[in-house]
C-alpha cells in the first residue's frame, strides 16, 4: 500500500533547478553558435561551405537560442523561484511545471533541427513553422496557468514588484506570439504569413521589438527587482519608483515597434510615432536602472568583494546605456546613418550580453547555491574570473561594432561633386575586416567565461542532495 506525499510544506525546486541547470547548457550552445557566425564573417569557408552550417542558417539558430533557449529557460526557472518565494506557496501544479520544463525543450530541440534543415518563416525571432508555433502556445498557456495559479493562491497579501513584471511579460508575449505567428499552412513544414507587405512588416516589427521589450527586458527587470535588493541585502531604493516603472514602461514600450522600419514604405506618421515613443522609453527605462544601481546606496563597499552584486550592477548599467543608444538610433536623423549598419549588432549586443546575459549570470550565481543546500558557490573566485572575462568580452565587441558602424553609415553616405558614392560598397567590407577580427575575440572571451560557469556549477551541484525546500511559516505583517 503506497502513501501520498505531501508537498504542500514544500517548494517546488525541481524544476527550478532543472531550467536553472539547461540555462548554462543552452548559454553555450547559443554562444558557440554566435562565435562560429563570427568566425564565418572573417574566414567564409570555415565550415567548408556546407549548407546546414551557413550563415543564413546559422544566424537565426543562434539568436533563437541565446533568446528563447538560455533566456526562456533562465526566465522560467528564475519567476518559479520568486513567485513561490514571494507568494509563499508551492507551485500551483507540479505536473503543468513539469510539462513546461519537457515541452519548452522540445521546442528548443525543434528549432535546433528545422533552422539548418533550412525550414524558416523568414520572420525575425519568429522563424518557427506553424506546428512548433502550436507547442510554443500549448506551453505557454500552460505557463501562464502555473505563475497566474501560484498568484492567485499565495499566502501573503501583498504582490510583490517581480511578479508583476513576470505577469506582464507572460500575457504579452502570449498576445505577440499568436498575432504575429497567425499564418497558413502549405505542407507540414511550410506556411505563409496571412499579412503582406507594409502590414507584415508593420506587424513583425510590432512583435520583433516587443520581443525585446517584454522577453528581454520586462521579464528580466522582474529578475532584477528580486535578486539585487537580496544579494545587497537591502530593501528597493523606491517601491513607489518601481509601480511607476512598471506602468509607464508597459504602456510606452507597445508603441515602439515602427522605429525599426524608419524610411520604408511605412506610413510616416507610424515611423514618427515609433520614434516618439522610443524618445519617451527612456524616461521609465532610466527610471528602473536607477532604482536599481540606489538600491546600493549605503552598501557601495559590498561591489568590492560580492563578484555577483557586480554582474548585477554593470547589467543595470548597460540596461540603462543600450536603452538610451536605443532611443537616440529611433531618431530619423540618427537611424538614416546607423540602419543596416553593424552599429545597430553593437546595440543588439549590448542589450544582450551586457543587460540580459550578465544579470542572467548573477542571478543564477545566486539561485543555483540555494537549489543544492549550499549558502554560495564552489569558487567566489571564479566567479570573479568570469566577471572580468565577460565584461572585457562585451566592450570589445560593441566596441568594435560601434566604430565599423559608424564607419559603414559614413562610406555608404558619401557622395563625389558629380553625384556618384565615393567608395563601393565592397571597399566597406573590406573597411570592416579587422572590425569584425576584435568582435571574434569579444565573442570567444564571453563563450570562454559560460565554461568558467559550467565548471563552477558543475563542482557546485555535484554530489549535493537535490531537495525541495520548506516553506517558512508565514510571519506577521509589520
Amino acid at each position: 500500500m503506497g502513501f501520498a506525499v505531501d508537498n504542500s510544506s514544500t517548494f517546488n525546486y525541481k524544476v527550478v533547478r532543472q531550467f536553472a541547470l539547461v540555462t548554462v547548457l543552452w548559454g553555450i550552445v547559443g554562444m558557440l553558435v554566435g562565435v562560429i557566425l563570427a568566425a564565418q564573417l572573417i574566414w567564409p569557408d570555415i565550415t567548408f561551405n556546407i549548407p546546414w552550417l551557413s550563415y543564413g542558417r546559422l544566424r537565426p539558430l543562434h539568436t533563437n537560442a541565446v533568446i528563447f533557449a538560455f533566456g526562456g529557460s533562465a526566465l522560467f526557472a528564475t519567476s518559479y523561484y520568486i513567485v513561490q518565494r514571494t507568494c509563499q506557496v508551492r507551485l500551483f501544479s507540479d505536473k503543468l511545471a513539469a510539462f513546461t520544463f519537457w515541452g519548452w525543450q522540445a521546442v528548443i530541440v525543434s528549432a535546433a533541427i528545422t533552422l539548418p534543415l533550412g525550414y524558416t518563416t523568414s520572420k525575425e525571432y519568429a522563424e518557427l513553422e506553424w506546428p512548433i508555433d502550436i507547442l510554443i502556445t500549448l506551453v505557454w498557456v500552460a505557463y501562464a496557468v502555473v505563475f497566474f495559479g501560484t498568484v492567485i493562491k499565495r499566502k501573503t497579501k501583498h504582490i510583490y514588484v517581480s511578479n508583476w513584471f513576470f505577469g506582464a511579460y507572460i500575457l504579452t508575449i502570449a498576445m505577440l506570439h499568436i498575432v504575429n505567428n497567425i499564418e497558413m499552412p502549405a505542407s507540414f513544414l511550410k506556411s505563409y504569413s496571412a499579412y503582406a507587405g507594409t502590414q507584415d512588416a508593420m506587424i513583425q516589427w510590432w512583435y520583433g521589438h516587443n520581443a525585446v521589450g517584454f522577453f528581454l527586458t520586462t521579464s528580466f527587470l522582474g529578475m532584477m527587482y528580486y535578486f539585487i535588493p537580496k544579494q545587497a541585502e537591502r530593501p528597493i531604493y523606491s517601491y513607489r519608483l518601481s509601480i511607476v516603472h512598471f506602468w509607464a514602461l508597459n504602456f510606452t514600450y507597445m508603441w515602439a515597434g515602427p522605429h525599426h522600419l524608419q524610411h520604408t514604405a511605412l506610413p510616416d506618421w507610424t515611423q514618427s510615432l515609433g520614434m516618439v515613443f522610443s524618445l519617451i522609453l527612456l524616461a521609465p527605462s532610466w527610471g528602473g536602472m536607477i532604482n536599481g544601481i540606489m538600491t546600493l546606496s549605503g552598501a557601495w563597499y559590498k561591489l568590492r568583494r560580492d563578484p555577483i552584486l557586480k554582474f548585477l550592477i554593470v547589467a543595470l548599467s548597460f540596461y540603462g546605456m543600450s536603452t538610451f543608444e536605443g532611443s537616440m538610433m529611433s531618431i530619423k536623423t540618427v537611424n538614416s546613418l546607423s540602419h543596416y549598419t553593424d552599429w545597430t549588432i553593437g546595440h543588439v549586443h549590448s542589450g544582450a550580453l551586457g543587460w540580459v546575459a550578465m544579470i542572467t549570470i548573477g542571478s543564477l550565481y545566486y539561485l543555483i547555491p540555494r537549489l543544492v543546500g549550499e549558502k554560495e558557490m564552489y569558487s567566489t573566485r571564479l566567479i570573479e574570473l568570469h566577471f572580468w572575462i565577460s565584461t572585457i568580452g562585451v566592450v570589445l565587441y560593441i566596441a568594435a561594432m560601434w566604430i565599423a558602424g559608424v564607419m559603414q553609415g559614413l562610406m555608404w553616405r558619401a557622395f563625389q561633386p558629380d553625384g556618384t558614392l565615393t567608395y563601393s560598397f565592397v571597399e566597406s567590407v573590406k573597411a570592416t575586416y579587422p572590425f569584425y577580427a576584435i568582435r571574434l575575440l569579444g565573442g570567444v572571451c564571453y563563450l570562454s567565461g559560460m565554461f568558467v560557469m559550467a565548471y563552477n556549477v558543475f563542482k557546485t551541484v555535484q554530489q549535493k542532495r537535490f531537495v525541495d525546500a520548506p516553506i517558512p511559516a508565514l510571519q506577521a505583517a509589520h
